[in-house]
C-alpha cells in the first residue's frame, strides 16, 4: 500500500501505477482529498489517494481520513473512482449481450455495430494512449455500446471526466447524425459507476417522492444528470420530471405530479 501526492488526481493515479508498475486499472484506490486551486493561491490542496494492487486489497483494509469540507452525500464525477470498486459485472453483462444479441437484437444494427467498430478503430489508430481494440456491439435495437478498454484507457476519462464529455459528444454526433442510433459510452467502467453513485443518491429522493408526492435533487454534473432523468422517469412514469437549470446553468431533476 502507499500513499501519492500530486496535483491532480489523474496525476496521482499514473504515479501510483508507475510506482506500483501496473496498470492504471489493476489499483485499487481511496482517495484521501480531492484536490483543490484554492483562492489566490490560498487554501490549495494537492490529491491525495491510498493505492495498493486489486488482488492486494481483498486482504488489505484501505482506511482513509474524512475531511469536514466533504458532504458524504455529494456527487459529483470523480474521473478514476471506479478503480477502487472494480469487479467483473460489467464484462458479464456484455457477455451476455453478446451471447443473447441474436435472439433479442435486429441483424440490422448488428450489422451498424460491426461497421462502426471498423471506422471507429482506424480513427483511432494513431492516438497517444495504449488501449485495446475497441469493442462495438448492438446493445439495444437502437442503441450500440462502444467500450474503451486496455492500459491507458482509463487517462481518457480526464481530469473530472472532461475528456470522457468530449468523447462521448464527438462519437454520439458522428453516428446519430451517419447511422440513427444512439451511443452507450464505457470507458473502464466508468459510467458503470457512474450509473452506480446515481442510484445510491437517487434512495434518498425516492423516500422523499413517497413521503411528500415530489422532490428536487441537488445540482447533477454531465452525465449525472441525464442518468438520474432515465431512473426517475422509468421509476415514475405517472410523474411530471425534468431537468432544470439555475442562472449560473448548473442542472437539476424536479419531480412532481401533472397539473389538470
Amino acid at each position: 500500500m502507499i500513499r501519492i501526492e500530486a496535483i491532480t488526481l489523474e496525476d496521482a493515479y499514473k504515479d501510483a501505477a508507475s510506482s506500483l508498475q501496473c496498470s492504471v486499472t489493476e489499483l485499487a484506490v481511496e482517495v484521501v482529498q480531492h484536490p483543490k486551486s484554492g483562492f489566490l493561491g490560498l487554501f490549495k490542496k494537492k490529491a491525495i489517494i491510498v493505492a495498493t494492487l486489486k488482488n492486494e486489497a481483498s486482504n488489505t483494509a484501505i482506511v482513509a481520513d474524512k475531511y469536514d469540507d466533504e458532504s458524504d452525500d455529494e456527487i459529483a464525477i470523480d474521473p478514476l473512482e471506479y478503480t477502487a470498486n472494480y469487479s467483473d459485472e460489467f464484462d458479464e453483462d456484455v457477455e451476455d449481450v453478446k451471447e443473447n444479441e441474436d435472439e433479442n437484437i435486429s441483424q440490422d444494427i448488428q450489422t451498424l455495430a460491426k461497421e462502426i467498430e471498423v471506422e471507429i478503430n482506424e480513427l483511432f489508430t494513431h492516438i497517444c494512449f495504449e488501449i485495446d481494440k475497441i469493442e462495438v456491439i448492438a446493445y439495444t435495437n437502437d442503441t450500440i455500446l462502444v467500450e474503451f478498454k486496455g492500459k491507458d484507457a482509463a487517462l481518457l476519462i480526464g481530469k473530472e471526466g472532461y475528456r470522457y464529455k468530449a468523447l462521448s459528444y464527438m462519437i454520439f454526433n458522428w453516428i446519430n447524425a451517419k447511422y440513427d442510433v444512439g451511443l452507450r459510452l464505457e470507458i473502464a467502467e466508468f459510467l458503470k459507476n457512474q450509473e452506480d453513485s446515481v442510484n445510491r443518491y437517487l434512495e434518498g429522493v425516492y423516500e422523499s417522492i413517497e413521503r411528500d408526492g415530489r422532490a428536487q435533487t441537488k445540482i447533477l454534473d454531465g452525465v449525472l444528470v441525464q442518468i438520474a432523468l432515465k431512473e426517475l422517469r422509468e421509476r415514475y412514469p405517472q410523474k411530471y420530471v425534468v431537468i432544470r437549470s439555475t442562472k449560473d446553468g448548473l442542472k437539476y431533476i424536479i419531480i412532481n405530479d401533472y397539473h389538470n
